[in-house]
């Protein structure tokens, strides 16, 4: 059998900053090995991240049962945190490898080929942070996204931020107490320098550990908890129907915030939107298949 008839595989990879996924399938979709490993985002450095991605996918590889043989009939897409960083993408296409070929893209881009199956269309991610990324006609789109605290609007981030900032106001008298804005000042032990001393170091990942306890508040009926979360809700209302202005036929709403959120979005955008279709390995093996196909018809 010559190489031009031999099978081909394809490899997907999602590196995020909480953890790396792998999973390697055949030219029919079917799964032949996965692999897990931790957070791979070239913010650690490129070294760090392809580590933590190799980690992942050599687990696939192994369980796959791939030799050279079969690695060198593979084509691997690579959907990375981070990839936008100056020089990140020429540092990782330099790196060795031993595929068939290999292709990158931002982790959003290769959640948002996934949810629609590779067909134009668009994802808002309201997680830690919070972006609009999509494709129409060729055309690459983002709504902010652009890094907490000067964008990331309606994220889990922006949620902790505005219960401090009420929490702050609330202790000071400028605000009406509410369970949600006390619990938070206990959480300084209703000292406002400790909350200074908090801010100082504090990243976008702590201030979204106060999501979870503004959106039970919220749900429970607390005025400043759903102050917040209709607010944050507005701003994804306002994202998603950015998106649709700009011509994508389908959005989906992804991140760890999206169920909780989804209920106080307005009707309009919750009737336009729809369930992703596969998840961010399934838009890598996409990516994967797309180069292979294109390397084909060279």
């Amino acid at each position: 059998m010559t190489d031009a008839v031999r099978p081909h595989f394809y490899l997907g990879v999602d590196g995020g900053g909480t953890g790396c996924r792998a999973r390697i399938v055949d030219e029919a979709g079917n799964v032949l090995g996965q692999g897990l490993s931790g957070p791979a985002t070239t913010r650690l450095g490129i070294d760090v991240a392809w580590a933590s991605m190799a980690r992942a996918f050599g687990a696939a590889v192994e369980e796959a049962g791939f030799g050279t043989a079969e690695l060198a009939r593979t084509f691997a897409g690579i959907g990375l945190a981070g990839i936008g960083r100056k020089g990140a993408l020429e540092a990782l296409k330099a790196l060795e490898h031993p595929f068939a070929a290999i292709d990158f893209t931002s982790d959003g881009m290769g959640a948002c080929l996934g949810a629609h199956s590779g067909r134009d269309g668009a994802i808002v991610i309201a997680g830690t942070g919070s972006i609009g990324l999509g494709f129409v006609d060729g055309r690459d789109l983002r709504v902010g996204g652009y890094g907490f605290p000067i964008s990331d609007e309606g994220s889990g981030a922006d949620l902790g931020l505005k219960a401090v900032q009420l929490a702050l106001r609330a202790h000071d008298g400028r605000q009406d107490r509410s369970a949600l804005l006390t619990e938070v000042m206990q959480r300084f032990h209703d000292d406002p320098m400790e909350a200074v001393a908090w801010m100082d170091r504090a990243t976008a990942t702590d201030y979204a550990a106060l999501a979870p306890t503004v959106m039970r508040h919220a749900d429970q009926g607390d005025a400043a908890g759903r102050r917040i979360v209709q607010a944050a809700a507005e701003q994804i209302d306002t994202i998603v129907r950015t998106l649709f202005d700009k011509g994508v036929p389908r959005v989906t709403l992804l991140g760890g915030l999206a169920s909780p959120l989804e209920p106080w979005l307005a009707p309009d955008v919750r009737r336009r939107l729809k369930p992703a279709d596969g998840d961010a390995v399934s838009g890598a093996i996409i990516l994967a298949r797309r180069l292979d196909r294109a390397i084909s018809m060279e």
